[in-house]
Protein backbone atom coordinates (compact mmCIF):
# COMPACT_ATOMS: atom_id res chain seq x y z
CA UNK A 1 0.00 0.00 0.00
CA UNK A 2 1.19 3.40 -0.85
CA UNK A 3 0.69 7.12 1.26
CA UNK A 4 -1.38 8.16 -2.35
CA UNK A 5 -3.97 5.19 -1.73
CA UNK A 6 -5.31 7.03 1.62
CA UNK A 7 -5.78 10.09 0.22
CA UNK A 8 -8.89 9.86 0.99
CA UNK A 9 -8.30 9.21 4.60
CA UNK A 10 -6.59 12.45 4.61
CA UNK A 11 -8.90 15.51 5.65
CA UNK A 12 -9.97 12.86 9.06
CA UNK A 13 -6.24 12.48 9.89
CA UNK A 14 -5.25 15.98 9.84
CA UNK A 15 -8.25 16.90 12.04
CA UNK A 16 -6.40 15.27 14.67
CA UNK A 17 -3.50 16.08 13.94
CA UNK A 18 -3.77 19.94 13.02
CA UNK A 19 -4.20 20.95 17.15
CA UNK A 20 -5.63 24.84 17.55
CA UNK A 21 -1.82 25.27 19.10
CA UNK A 22 -0.27 23.63 16.01
CA UNK A 23 -1.79 26.49 13.94
CA UNK A 24 0.11 29.72 15.38
CA UNK A 25 4.05 29.49 14.38
CA UNK A 26 6.33 30.74 16.53
CA UNK A 27 8.99 32.86 15.73
CA UNK A 28 11.92 31.23 14.40
CA UNK A 29 15.23 31.25 14.52
CA UNK A 30 16.85 34.06 11.81
CA UNK A 31 19.72 33.60 9.55
CA UNK A 32 21.62 30.75 8.38
CA UNK A 33 25.00 29.68 9.77
CA UNK A 34 27.87 29.82 7.56
CA UNK A 35 30.13 26.66 6.82
CA UNK A 36 32.86 28.75 7.20
CA UNK A 37 31.74 29.92 11.06
CA UNK A 38 32.65 26.69 12.50
CA UNK A 39 34.69 26.31 15.66
CA UNK A 40 37.23 23.62 16.03
CA UNK A 41 35.90 20.38 17.64
CA UNK A 42 37.66 17.03 18.12
CA UNK A 43 36.48 14.07 20.10
CA UNK A 44 38.62 11.77 21.85
CA UNK A 45 38.23 8.21 22.85
CA UNK A 46 38.92 7.83 27.14
CA UNK A 47 37.20 4.80 27.68
CA UNK A 48 40.85 3.50 28.62
CA UNK A 49 41.70 6.16 30.55
CA UNK A 50 38.47 6.33 32.37
CA UNK A 51 38.70 2.23 33.40
CA UNK A 52 35.42 1.33 30.69
CA UNK A 53 36.81 -2.70 30.48
CA UNK A 54 33.45 -3.55 29.57
CA UNK A 55 33.32 -6.04 26.45
CA UNK A 56 30.22 -6.58 23.84
CA UNK A 57 29.92 -10.48 23.36
CA UNK A 58 28.57 -10.77 19.64
CA UNK A 59 27.94 -14.17 20.64
CA UNK A 60 28.38 -14.76 17.02
CA UNK A 61 28.46 -18.70 15.59
CA UNK A 62 28.98 -20.30 12.07
CA UNK A 63 24.85 -21.01 12.40
CA UNK A 64 24.10 -17.04 11.72
CA UNK A 65 21.09 -16.55 14.65
CA UNK A 66 19.32 -13.65 13.26
CA UNK A 67 19.78 -12.48 17.05
CA UNK A 68 23.92 -12.15 17.18
CA UNK A 69 23.80 -9.48 14.51
CA UNK A 70 21.60 -6.92 16.49
CA UNK A 71 24.11 -5.90 18.67
CA UNK A 72 23.37 -3.66 22.13
CA UNK A 73 22.57 -0.87 23.33
CA UNK A 74 24.22 1.75 25.87
CA UNK A 75 22.57 4.42 28.57
CA UNK A 76 23.12 7.12 30.46
CA UNK A 77 21.58 8.21 33.50
CA UNK A 78 22.59 9.13 36.96
CA UNK A 79 22.00 7.10 39.18
CA UNK A 80 22.79 8.04 42.10
CA UNK A 81 22.10 11.41 41.78
CA UNK A 82 24.90 13.07 42.30
CA UNK A 83 24.70 15.31 39.10
CA UNK A 84 27.18 12.81 37.26
CA UNK A 85 26.15 10.90 34.01
CA UNK A 86 26.94 7.34 34.59
CA UNK A 87 26.60 4.99 31.88
CA UNK A 88 25.01 1.52 31.38
CA UNK A 89 25.84 -1.12 29.21
CA UNK A 90 23.49 -3.25 27.80
CA UNK A 91 25.45 -7.02 26.99
CA UNK A 92 23.90 -10.07 25.36
CA UNK A 93 23.82 -13.34 26.18
CA UNK A 94 24.29 -16.89 25.35
CA UNK A 95 21.98 -18.92 23.18
CA UNK A 96 21.39 -22.99 22.15
CA UNK A 97 24.76 -22.21 19.99
CA UNK A 98 26.33 -20.08 22.03
CA UNK A 99 27.46 -20.97 25.90
CA UNK A 100 30.69 -19.66 27.31
CA UNK A 101 32.24 -21.22 30.97
CA UNK A 102 31.57 -17.25 32.15
CA UNK A 103 28.41 -15.32 33.04
CA UNK A 104 27.53 -12.56 30.40
CA UNK A 105 26.64 -9.56 32.29
CA UNK A 106 25.77 -6.12 31.43
CA UNK A 107 27.51 -3.15 33.53
CA UNK A 108 26.56 -0.16 35.58
CA UNK A 109 29.41 2.37 35.74
CA UNK A 110 29.46 5.41 38.52
CA UNK A 111 30.92 8.36 37.17
CA UNK A 112 33.75 9.31 39.83
CA UNK A 113 33.78 12.95 38.81
CA UNK A 114 37.20 13.21 37.87
CA UNK A 115 37.68 11.61 34.24
CA UNK A 116 37.32 7.71 35.69
CA UNK A 117 34.35 5.05 36.27
CA UNK A 118 33.45 2.36 38.57
CA UNK A 119 31.82 -0.51 37.52
CA UNK A 120 29.47 -0.62 40.49
CA UNK A 121 27.15 -3.34 38.52
CA UNK A 122 27.57 -5.82 41.25
CA UNK A 123 26.53 -3.51 44.51
CA UNK A 124 24.00 -2.12 42.09
CA UNK A 125 22.62 -5.52 41.52
CA UNK A 126 21.39 -4.56 37.63
CA UNK A 127 23.73 -7.37 36.01
CA UNK A 128 21.25 -9.46 34.25
CA UNK A 129 22.99 -12.16 33.93
CA UNK A 130 22.74 -14.37 31.41
CA UNK A 131 19.62 -12.14 29.75
CA UNK A 132 20.15 -11.89 26.02
CA UNK A 133 19.74 -7.93 26.56
CA UNK A 134 18.90 -6.11 23.82
CA UNK A 135 18.38 -2.39 24.52
CA UNK A 136 18.03 0.44 27.80
CA UNK A 137 15.45 3.13 28.61
CA UNK A 138 15.88 5.08 31.56
CA UNK A 139 13.03 7.14 33.73
CA UNK A 140 11.39 7.80 36.78
CA UNK A 141 8.81 5.67 36.86
CA UNK A 142 7.49 6.01 40.14
CA UNK A 143 8.56 9.92 40.87
CA UNK A 144 10.70 9.15 43.66
CA UNK A 145 13.51 11.63 42.82
CA UNK A 146 15.46 8.09 40.93
CA UNK A 147 16.09 6.94 37.75
CA UNK A 148 15.06 3.14 37.08
CA UNK A 149 16.53 0.97 34.03
CA UNK A 150 14.04 -1.14 31.24
CA UNK A 151 16.21 -3.79 29.85
CA UNK A 152 14.80 -4.82 26.45
CA UNK A 153 15.59 -8.53 25.54
CA UNK A 154 14.90 -11.80 23.69
CA UNK A 155 12.01 -13.54 25.17
CA UNK A 156 11.89 -11.19 28.06
CA UNK A 157 12.76 -7.76 29.56
CA UNK A 158 13.97 -6.71 32.92
CA UNK A 159 12.79 -3.44 35.11
CA UNK A 160 14.98 -2.14 37.78
CA UNK A 161 13.45 -0.23 40.34
CA UNK A 162 16.12 2.27 42.25
CA UNK A 163 16.66 2.01 45.72
CA UNK A 164 17.75 5.05 46.45
CA UNK A 165 20.66 3.49 47.77
CA UNK A 166 22.88 2.81 45.02
CA UNK A 167 21.16 -0.48 44.55
CA UNK A 168 18.64 -1.76 42.69
CA UNK A 169 15.41 -4.34 42.53
CA UNK A 170 14.52 -6.49 39.93
CA UNK A 171 10.66 -5.83 39.63
CA UNK A 172 9.69 -7.00 36.60
CA UNK A 173 7.02 -9.56 38.00
CA UNK A 174 5.73 -7.41 40.22
CA UNK A 175 5.42 -4.52 37.44
CA UNK A 176 3.69 -6.66 34.67
CA UNK A 177 6.28 -5.63 32.11
CA UNK A 178 8.34 -9.13 31.11
CA UNK A 179 6.83 -8.49 27.62
CA UNK A 180 7.61 -12.77 28.32
CA UNK A 181 8.15 -13.98 24.46
CA UNK A 182 8.73 -11.08 22.60
CA UNK A 183 12.07 -9.85 20.99
CA UNK A 184 11.93 -6.59 22.57
CA UNK A 185 14.59 -4.05 21.21
CA UNK A 186 13.83 0.29 22.09
CA UNK A 187 11.77 1.42 24.42
CA UNK A 188 10.51 4.65 25.67
CA UNK A 189 9.11 6.69 27.96
CA UNK A 190 5.97 8.75 28.13
CA UNK A 191 3.09 10.08 30.08
CA UNK A 192 0.39 9.40 27.37
CA UNK A 193 -2.64 9.85 29.33
CA UNK A 194 -1.29 12.92 31.36
CA UNK A 195 -2.10 11.34 34.83
CA UNK A 196 1.60 12.54 36.30
CA UNK A 197 3.00 8.72 36.08
CA UNK A 198 5.23 7.69 33.29
CA UNK A 199 4.19 4.88 30.88
CA UNK A 200 6.06 2.57 28.97
CA UNK A 201 6.01 1.88 25.24
CA UNK A 202 8.25 -1.47 24.04
CA UNK A 203 8.89 -2.19 20.35
CA UNK A 204 9.34 -5.85 19.69
CA UNK A 205 10.85 -7.52 16.15
CA UNK A 206 9.76 -10.03 14.49
CA UNK A 207 8.80 -14.40 15.35
CA UNK A 208 12.23 -16.01 15.20
CA UNK A 209 13.46 -18.58 17.29
CA UNK A 210 16.70 -20.61 16.93
CA UNK A 211 14.86 -23.42 15.74
CA UNK A 212 13.35 -21.51 12.78
CA UNK A 213 16.76 -20.00 11.39
CA UNK A 214 16.62 -19.89 7.83
CA UNK A 215 19.82 -20.44 5.74
CA UNK A 216 20.34 -17.29 4.15
CA UNK A 217 23.15 -16.54 1.44
CA UNK A 218 25.31 -19.02 -0.85
CA UNK A 219 25.53 -22.86 -0.02
CA UNK A 220 29.58 -22.53 0.31
CA UNK A 221 32.19 -22.44 3.52
CA UNK A 222 32.38 -18.34 4.67
CA UNK A 223 29.48 -17.20 2.80
CA UNK A 224 26.51 -18.05 4.99
CA UNK A 225 24.62 -14.83 5.98
CA UNK A 226 22.18 -13.04 8.89
CA UNK A 227 18.87 -13.09 6.90
CA UNK A 228 16.70 -10.30 5.75
CA UNK A 229 13.36 -9.77 8.27
CA UNK A 230 10.95 -10.24 4.87
CA UNK A 231 11.47 -14.15 6.04
CA UNK A 232 9.68 -13.67 9.18
CA UNK A 233 6.44 -12.44 10.59
CA UNK A 234 6.52 -9.18 12.43
CA UNK A 235 5.76 -9.28 16.11
CA UNK A 236 3.48 -6.13 17.93
CA UNK A 237 4.28 -3.32 19.76
CA UNK A 238 3.64 -3.06 23.69
CA UNK A 239 1.89 -0.56 25.38
CA UNK A 240 2.28 -0.09 29.72
CA UNK A 241 0.36 1.86 31.33
CA UNK A 242 1.34 3.09 34.61
CA UNK A 243 -0.72 2.34 37.60
CA UNK A 244 0.47 4.37 40.31
CA UNK A 245 1.17 1.89 42.73
CA UNK A 246 4.14 -0.01 41.03
CA UNK A 247 2.40 -2.01 38.80
CA UNK A 248 1.53 -1.89 34.93
CA UNK A 249 -1.64 -2.63 32.96
CA UNK A 250 -1.15 -3.92 29.18
CA UNK A 251 -3.37 -1.36 27.06
CA UNK A 252 -1.65 -2.24 23.11
CA UNK A 253 -4.33 -2.98 21.67
CA UNK A 254 -7.52 -0.77 23.64
CA UNK A 255 -4.47 2.58 22.83
CA UNK A 256 -4.29 1.68 19.41
CA UNK A 257 -0.79 1.28 18.90
CA UNK A 258 -0.72 -2.56 19.51
CA UNK A 259 -3.26 -3.22 16.11
CA UNK A 260 -0.79 -3.43 13.61
CA UNK A 261 1.70 -5.70 12.74
CA UNK A 262 5.49 -4.26 13.73
CA UNK A 263 8.70 -5.08 13.28
CA UNK A 264 10.28 -2.11 15.55
CA UNK A 265 13.71 -1.26 15.85
CA UNK A 266 14.10 2.87 16.88
CA UNK A 267 11.20 4.78 18.60
CA UNK A 268 10.82 8.42 19.71
CA UNK A 269 8.05 9.72 21.96
CA UNK A 270 7.19 13.43 20.97
CA UNK A 271 4.69 16.12 20.25
CA UNK A 272 4.73 16.42 16.45
CA UNK A 273 1.72 18.27 16.13
CA UNK A 274 2.25 21.48 19.21
CA UNK A 275 -1.21 20.06 20.81
CA UNK A 276 0.67 19.35 23.93
CA UNK A 277 0.33 15.58 24.35
CA UNK A 278 3.18 13.04 23.44
CA UNK A 279 2.91 11.23 20.32
CA UNK A 280 4.61 7.89 19.07
CA UNK A 281 6.87 7.59 16.05
CA UNK A 282 8.44 3.99 14.88
CA UNK A 283 11.21 3.27 12.44
CA UNK A 284 10.22 -0.51 11.44
CA UNK A 285 12.89 -2.47 9.54
CA UNK A 286 11.69 -3.26 6.44
CA UNK A 287 8.18 -2.13 7.08
CA UNK A 288 6.17 0.85 7.06
CA UNK A 289 7.39 3.31 9.99
CA UNK A 290 4.32 3.80 11.93
CA UNK A 291 3.08 7.75 13.62
CA UNK A 292 0.82 7.24 16.23
CA UNK A 293 -1.15 10.70 16.84
CA UNK A 294 -2.07 10.99 20.93
CA UNK A 295 -6.02 11.65 20.79
CA UNK A 296 -6.40 12.83 24.42
CA UNK A 297 -8.29 10.01 26.02
CA UNK A 298 -5.92 7.27 26.09
CA UNK A 299 -6.23 6.35 22.66
CA UNK A 300 -3.68 6.73 19.15
CA UNK A 301 -4.80 7.84 15.82
CA UNK A 302 -2.59 5.46 13.19
CA UNK A 303 -1.70 8.11 10.89
CA UNK A 304 1.71 6.54 9.58
CA UNK A 305 0.57 6.97 5.44
CA UNK A 306 -1.41 10.07 5.35
CA UNK A 307 1.73 11.98 7.48
CA UNK A 308 4.33 10.62 4.92
CA UNK A 309 6.74 8.62 7.17
CA UNK A 310 5.94 5.43 6.91
CA UNK A 311 7.42 5.17 3.63
CA UNK A 312 10.20 7.02 1.22
CA UNK A 313 8.87 9.63 -1.44
CA UNK A 314 9.19 6.96 -3.88
CA UNK A 315 7.22 4.82 -1.63
CA UNK A 316 9.93 2.34 -0.31
CA UNK A 317 9.93 0.68 3.25
CA UNK A 318 13.69 0.70 4.26
CA UNK A 319 15.46 -0.98 6.62
CA UNK A 320 14.42 1.63 9.42
CA UNK A 321 16.94 1.38 12.27
CA UNK A 322 17.49 4.83 14.51
CA UNK A 323 15.29 7.66 15.13
CA UNK A 324 15.44 10.65 16.60
CA UNK A 325 13.30 13.91 16.68
CA UNK A 326 14.59 17.74 16.51
CA UNK A 327 13.46 21.35 15.12
CA UNK A 328 15.87 21.09 12.57
CA UNK A 329 14.51 24.27 10.68
CA UNK A 330 13.87 26.35 13.61
CA UNK A 331 9.92 26.71 12.72
CA UNK A 332 9.08 25.14 16.29
CA UNK A 333 7.98 22.20 15.44
CA UNK A 334 9.62 18.99 15.84
CA UNK A 335 10.85 17.35 12.43
CA UNK A 336 12.38 13.31 12.44
CA UNK A 337 15.14 11.24 11.14
CA UNK A 338 15.86 7.59 10.33
CA UNK A 339 18.57 5.48 9.34
CA UNK A 340 19.16 3.16 6.76
CA UNK A 341 21.16 0.31 6.04
CA UNK A 342 23.71 0.19 2.67
CA UNK A 343 22.39 1.15 -0.60
CA UNK A 344 19.34 3.08 0.87
CA UNK A 345 19.22 6.80 2.01
CA UNK A 346 18.73 8.15 5.44
CA UNK A 347 16.18 10.15 5.80
CA UNK A 348 14.81 13.77 6.93
CA UNK A 349 10.94 14.39 7.04
CA UNK A 350 10.38 17.70 7.63
CA UNK A 351 7.70 18.59 9.27
CA UNK A 352 4.92 20.56 7.23
CA UNK A 353 2.46 21.97 10.29
CA UNK A 354 -0.22 20.46 8.82
CA UNK A 355 0.14 16.76 9.73
CA UNK A 356 2.28 16.07 6.89
CA UNK A 357 6.01 15.36 6.66
CA UNK A 358 7.85 15.78 3.74
CA UNK A 359 11.15 13.95 2.55
CA UNK A 360 13.49 16.82 2.68
CA UNK A 361 16.76 14.08 2.12
CA UNK A 362 17.81 15.45 -0.44
CA UNK A 363 16.63 19.29 -0.11
CA UNK A 364 18.73 19.62 2.87
CA UNK A 365 21.92 18.61 1.70
CA UNK A 366 21.93 15.20 3.12
CA UNK A 367 20.67 12.57 -0.02
CA UNK A 368 23.09 9.82 -0.57
CA UNK A 369 26.49 10.71 1.15
CA UNK A 370 25.88 7.88 2.81
CA UNK A 371 24.82 5.27 0.19
CA UNK A 372 27.48 2.55 1.03
CA UNK A 373 27.60 3.45 4.55
CA UNK A 374 24.84 0.68 6.87
CA UNK A 375 23.39 3.47 9.52
CA UNK A 376 21.92 1.88 12.43
CA UNK A 377 21.79 4.60 14.90
CA UNK A 378 21.56 8.53 15.18
CA UNK A 379 20.97 10.87 16.96
CA UNK A 380 20.41 15.10 17.13
CA UNK A 381 22.87 16.50 18.84
CA UNK A 382 24.26 20.20 18.37
CA UNK A 383 27.51 19.20 18.77
CA UNK A 384 29.18 22.62 18.39
CA UNK A 385 26.75 24.75 20.15
CA UNK A 386 25.68 27.08 17.62
CA UNK A 387 21.95 27.01 18.01
CA UNK A 388 21.45 23.95 15.65
CA UNK A 389 20.78 20.33 16.07
CA UNK A 390 23.29 18.66 13.69
CA UNK A 391 22.96 14.72 12.97
CA UNK A 392 25.92 12.21 14.36
CA UNK A 393 24.97 8.73 13.01
CA UNK A 394 26.53 5.70 14.26
CA UNK A 395 27.32 2.81 10.94
CA UNK A 396 28.25 -0.38 11.32
CA UNK A 397 27.05 -3.40 8.38
CA UNK A 398 24.48 -5.79 9.90
CA UNK A 399 26.40 -8.86 8.29
CA UNK A 400 30.55 -9.44 8.89
CA UNK A 401 31.04 -11.29 5.12
CA UNK A 402 29.55 -8.67 3.97
CA UNK A 403 32.58 -8.09 1.32
CA UNK A 404 32.16 -11.24 -0.41
CA UNK A 405 29.25 -9.59 -1.86
CA UNK A 406 29.58 -6.30 -1.70
CA UNK A 407 33.30 -5.52 -2.46
CA UNK A 408 32.71 -1.68 -1.84
CA UNK A 409 30.94 -1.86 1.14
CA UNK A 410 32.92 -2.55 4.67
CA UNK A 411 31.33 -4.67 8.31
CA UNK A 412 33.55 -1.81 9.91
CA UNK A 413 32.82 1.97 9.18
CA UNK A 414 33.07 5.44 10.64
CA UNK A 415 30.89 7.52 11.89
CA UNK A 416 30.03 10.61 10.28
CA UNK A 417 28.31 14.04 11.41
CA UNK A 418 25.79 16.20 9.51
CA UNK A 419 26.18 19.72 10.83
CA UNK A 420 23.06 22.12 10.15
CA UNK A 421 24.06 25.04 8.50
CA UNK A 422 20.92 26.63 9.22
CA UNK A 423 16.91 26.15 8.03
CA UNK A 424 17.42 22.89 8.26
CA UNK A 425 20.28 22.60 5.61
CA UNK A 426 23.52 20.28 6.41
CA UNK A 427 26.46 19.38 5.24
CA UNK A 428 28.81 16.68 6.04
CA UNK A 429 32.00 17.08 7.94
CA UNK A 430 34.84 15.47 6.05
CA UNK A 431 36.64 12.38 7.53
CA UNK A 432 38.83 12.97 10.17
CA UNK A 433 38.08 16.92 10.64
CA UNK A 434 36.65 15.32 14.00
CA UNK A 435 39.84 13.38 15.07
CA UNK A 436 40.64 10.06 14.25
CA UNK A 437 38.79 8.25 17.07
CA UNK A 438 35.65 9.79 15.44
CA UNK A 439 36.87 8.64 12.38
CA UNK A 440 37.86 5.04 13.26
CA UNK A 441 35.83 2.05 11.59
CA UNK A 442 34.04 0.11 13.79
CA UNK A 443 30.33 -2.07 13.95
CA UNK A 444 28.54 0.33 16.06
CA UNK A 445 25.06 -0.19 16.88
CA UNK A 446 23.98 1.78 20.55
CA UNK A 447 24.40 5.41 20.69
CA UNK A 448 23.88 7.68 23.43
CA UNK A 449 24.65 11.57 24.14
CA UNK A 450 25.67 13.43 27.22
CA UNK A 451 27.31 15.99 28.92
CA UNK A 452 29.16 13.30 31.25
CA UNK A 453 31.99 15.75 32.17
CA UNK A 454 29.51 18.99 32.42
CA UNK A 455 31.58 20.96 30.78
CA UNK A 456 28.63 22.40 28.29
CA UNK A 457 29.17 20.26 25.38
CA UNK A 458 27.81 16.86 24.46
CA UNK A 459 30.15 14.02 24.49
CA UNK A 460 29.11 10.41 23.25
CA UNK A 461 29.10 6.94 24.18
CA UNK A 462 29.33 4.04 21.56
CA UNK A 463 28.41 -0.01 22.07
CA UNK A 464 30.09 -1.88 19.53
CA UNK A 465 29.10 -5.32 18.69
CA UNK A 466 32.11 -8.03 19.28
CA UNK A 467 34.60 -4.58 20.71
CA UNK A 468 34.84 -2.39 23.48
CA UNK A 469 32.44 0.76 23.33
CA UNK A 470 34.10 3.73 23.11
CA UNK A 471 33.64 7.08 25.24
CA UNK A 472 34.23 10.31 22.89
CA UNK A 473 34.84 13.62 24.75
CA UNK A 474 33.74 16.64 23.13
CA UNK A 475 36.52 19.00 22.66
CA UNK A 476 36.12 22.27 21.95
CA UNK A 477 32.24 22.89 21.60
CA UNK A 478 31.80 24.58 24.69
CA UNK A 479 33.92 27.42 23.16
CA UNK A 480 30.30 29.02 22.15
CA UNK A 481 27.86 29.66 24.58
CA UNK A 482 25.47 26.89 26.09
CA UNK A 483 22.65 26.17 28.64
CA UNK A 484 21.44 22.88 29.93
CA UNK A 485 18.59 22.52 32.14
CA UNK A 486 17.02 19.47 34.81
CA UNK A 487 13.32 19.49 34.57
CA UNK A 488 11.94 18.44 38.01
CA UNK A 489 8.13 17.83 37.56
CA UNK A 490 5.37 17.91 40.50
CA UNK A 491 2.26 17.70 38.95
CA UNK A 492 3.89 16.13 35.94
CA UNK A 493 6.11 13.72 36.12
CA UNK A 494 8.92 14.01 37.79
CA UNK A 495 11.49 13.90 35.00
CA UNK A 496 9.30 16.32 32.99
CA UNK A 497 8.97 14.21 29.92
CA UNK A 498 7.11 15.77 27.51
CA UNK A 499 7.93 19.30 28.43
CA UNK A 500 8.45 22.05 26.25
CA UNK A 501 11.09 24.53 26.17
CA UNK A 502 10.95 27.67 24.26
CA UNK A 503 14.60 29.94 25.42
CA UNK A 504 14.63 33.12 23.51
CA UNK A 505 17.88 34.61 23.79
CA UNK A 506 18.71 38.22 22.11
CA UNK A 507 15.95 37.85 20.00
CA UNK A 508 16.27 34.31 19.02
CA UNK A 509 13.87 31.57 19.54
CA UNK A 510 15.08 28.17 19.78
CA UNK A 511 12.03 25.26 21.08
CA UNK A 512 13.28 21.92 22.43
CA UNK A 513 11.17 18.94 24.10
CA UNK A 514 11.62 16.34 27.02
CA UNK A 515 11.60 13.22 24.54
CA UNK A 516 11.29 9.79 25.25
CA UNK A 517 13.08 6.88 23.24
CA UNK A 518 15.43 8.47 20.88
CA UNK A 519 18.42 6.49 18.79
CA UNK A 520 18.30 2.51 18.54
CA UNK A 521 17.91 0.81 21.89
CA UNK A 522 19.45 3.62 23.91
CA UNK A 523 18.95 6.01 26.31
CA UNK A 524 20.63 9.47 26.14
CA UNK A 525 21.25 12.56 29.16
CA UNK A 526 17.70 13.52 30.49
CA UNK A 527 18.84 17.23 30.78
CA UNK A 528 17.81 19.64 27.88
CA UNK A 529 20.55 21.38 26.25
CA UNK A 530 20.55 24.54 24.47
CA UNK A 531 23.91 25.63 22.03
CA UNK A 532 23.89 29.59 22.44
CA UNK A 533 26.67 30.40 19.68
CA UNK A 534 27.76 33.87 20.88
CA UNK A 535 24.55 34.64 22.64
CA UNK A 536 25.51 36.02 26.19
CA UNK A 537 21.75 36.31 27.37
CA UNK A 538 18.52 34.72 27.76
CA UNK A 539 16.02 37.19 28.55
CA UNK A 540 13.15 34.55 28.49
CA UNK A 541 12.69 30.87 28.89
CA UNK A 542 8.78 29.49 28.56
CA UNK A 543 8.66 25.90 30.02
CA UNK A 544 5.09 24.64 29.34
CA UNK A 545 4.76 21.19 31.61
CA UNK A 546 2.60 18.49 30.70
CA UNK A 547 0.15 19.09 33.57
CA UNK A 548 -0.55 22.56 31.55
CA UNK A 549 1.83 24.76 34.36
CA UNK A 550 3.36 26.89 32.33
CA UNK A 551 6.92 28.39 33.76
CA UNK A 552 8.13 31.48 32.53
CA UNK A 553 11.96 32.67 34.06
CA UNK A 554 13.82 35.48 33.03
CA UNK A 555 17.34 36.85 32.45
CA UNK A 556 18.92 32.96 32.92
CA UNK A 557 22.71 33.09 33.48
CA UNK A 558 24.64 31.46 30.53
CA UNK A 559 27.28 28.51 30.87
CA UNK A 560 25.49 26.58 33.62
CA UNK A 561 23.32 23.91 34.08
CA UNK A 562 20.49 24.57 35.92
CA UNK A 563 17.42 22.44 37.64
CA UNK A 564 14.31 24.32 37.28
CA UNK A 565 11.32 22.51 39.54
CA UNK A 566 7.97 22.78 38.03
CA UNK A 567 5.62 26.04 39.46
CA UNK A 568 9.03 26.29 41.51
CA UNK A 569 11.89 28.28 39.58
CA UNK A 570 15.22 27.54 39.63
CA UNK A 571 16.60 25.44 42.52
CA UNK A 572 19.72 24.94 43.89
CA UNK A 573 21.40 21.89 42.79
CA UNK A 574 25.33 21.09 41.93
CA UNK A 575 26.40 19.53 39.10
CA UNK A 576 30.17 18.65 39.45
CA UNK A 577 32.51 20.21 36.47
CA UNK A 578 34.93 16.87 35.60
CA UNK A 579 38.69 17.77 35.30
CA UNK A 580 39.49 16.96 31.60
CA UNK A 581 42.94 14.97 31.62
Amino acid sequence: MRPSALCIAIPLALGLFLAPAARQKPAPLQGVKKSDARIPVRFTDIRKQAGITFLQDSTQTEEKLYLETMGTGVGWLDYDQDGLMDLYFVQSGPTELYKPDHPMRSALYRNNGDGTFTDVTEKAGVAAENHYGQGVAIADYDNDGYPDIYVTGYERAILYHNNRDGTFTDVTEKAGVADEGGWSTSAGWLDYDHDGYLDLVVLNYIEWSPKNNLWCGEHRPGYRSYCHPGNYKGQKLKLYHNNHDGTFTDVSDSSGIGKPEAKGMGVVTADFNNDGWPDIAVANDSWPNFLFINKHDGTFQDVSFVSGIAASEDGRYEAGMGIDAADVDGDGFQDIYITHLDFELNRLYTNNRDGTFTDATFSSGIGNKAILLSGVSMKFMDYDNDGWPDIVQLNGAMVDNVELYHSEVKYKEPLFMLRNLGKGQFEKIPDGALGPDFSRPIAGRGIATADFDNDGDLDIAINNRGDYPMLLRNDGGNANHWLEILLIGTKSNRDGIGASLKLTAEGETHVEQSKGGMSYMSASDPRIHFGLDKRTRVELLEITWPSGQIDRLKDIPVDKIIAIKEGVGIIPRNFPRVPSK
